[in-house]
């Protein structure tokens, strides 16, 4: 068997999809399934022409086509083809998009499911919405969850001599992309306000700026008890996650959430929203009881007095985080597969 995946996302770093895509394509390659990256050029347009060469293309035995970022082609794939769509936030969020942004991605993604043949999601949350938004029976999407490598998020690592000097002694932590539906405004006010103005306790925000990303990226450079870190390494990263004092992720809306498991699988206490997937992954978290800026201050104000809570929810995250298997995960996807070249 040979899975083809874009290389817009298989071979460049744009957040939680990639790191979905590669891990999955390591996962098939373990298998002895052959993995390639669908061409790809330095524009969107140019993209999805080449993408549409491809599913235009005569059909090879034992081939699948596995859009595996929400968008794909635009006419029906003459080879087997599967589309992962990993969420409708704009179902929930208002901003995730500007509203032409907003059409485009919802035309191009109900085309995606109409010309492929099989739908995957990520949670049961996304599948609800993806039924709901794109009048998909409910049935027929197949809901496959991520997993984490605990062993590599539980290894040891030092900060590069780079970060060394930026990073204290003791921090809160955000890790992901900079976008209106991480709720970064409202985490950064929070740390000014109420029961945090006293606290010395800094927050590091690392990742890079994505779409629509101005006022986010005004607030978290305004903010004097806020550090930006910009992109930084996978082995950073875990730093980071495994040195925090909390990691605090109050996200408006998630069709999966890798940052939270992440950083429960490497021991970090982890204080979150449970908008949308993250119902289903935060587990023993801290659950704010909303999003606004108050609310997510006393969450942090309460976890961060909490010492029991404090104590135990490293050992009780790195459990939580180990029930979720990428072998589960890549095998459910095989089975995919081949359904679609059986059909």
């Amino acid at each position: 068997m040979k899975i083809l995946m874009p290389g817009r996302i298989l071979e460049r770093h744009v957040g939680g999809n990639t790191t979905y895509a590669r891990t999955l394509a390591a996962g098939l390659r373990e298998r002895g399934i052959d993995v390639a990256s669908m061409r790809y050029a330095n524009n969107p347009v140019a993209t999805l022409s080449l993408e549409t060469v491809q599913a235009l293309a005569a059909p090879v035995p034992d081939q699948v086509l596995h859009y595996v970022a929400d968008t794909g082609p635009l006419i029906s794939t003459r080879s087997p083809s599967v589309v992962t769509v990993h969420g409708v936030a704009s179902k929930w969020v208002e901003g995730v998009r500007k509203p032409h942004a907003e059409r485009i991605w919802r035309a191009r993604v109900g085309a995606a499911i109409k010309r492929t043949n099989r739908v995957v999601t990520v949670s049961e949350s996304s599948a609800d919405d993806i039924a709901d938004v794109f009048g998909v029976d409910r049935e027929s999407i197949s809901v496959i969850l991520h997993g984490i490598d605990c062993e590599k998020f539980a290894q040891p690592r030092t900060l590069s001599e780079e970060l060394r000097a930026k990073v204290p002694a003791e921090f809160l932590l955000y890790v992901g992309n900079i976008e209106p539906r991480k709720n970064l405004v409202e985490l950064v006010e929070a740390m000014s306000c109420g029961p945090l103005s006293d606290a010395k306790l800094p927050l590091l925000i690392a990742g890079k700026p994505a779409w629509d990303s101005d006022e986010s990226m005004a607030a978290i450079l305004a903010s004097p008890n806020v550090h930006y870190l910009g992109f930084i390494s996978e082995d950073d990263k875990i730093a980071l996650m495994q040195r925090c004092t909390a990691f605090v992720f109050p996200s408006k809306y998630e069709g999966f959430g890798f940052p939270v498991l992440e950083a429960m699988a490497a021991g970090a206490p982890v204080i979150t929203s449970e908008r949308g997937a993250l119902r289903e992954v935060a587990g023993p978290a801290m659950v704010t009881a909303d999003i606004d800026r108050d609310s997510i201050a006393r969450s942090v104000r309460d976890a961060l007095a909490d010492q029991e809570w404090l104590t135990t929810a490293p050992d009780r995250g790195r459990a939580w985080a180990s029930t979720f298997s990428w072998d589960k995960s890549v095998e459910a996807h095989v089975e995919v597969y081949r359904s679609v070249v059986d059909r």
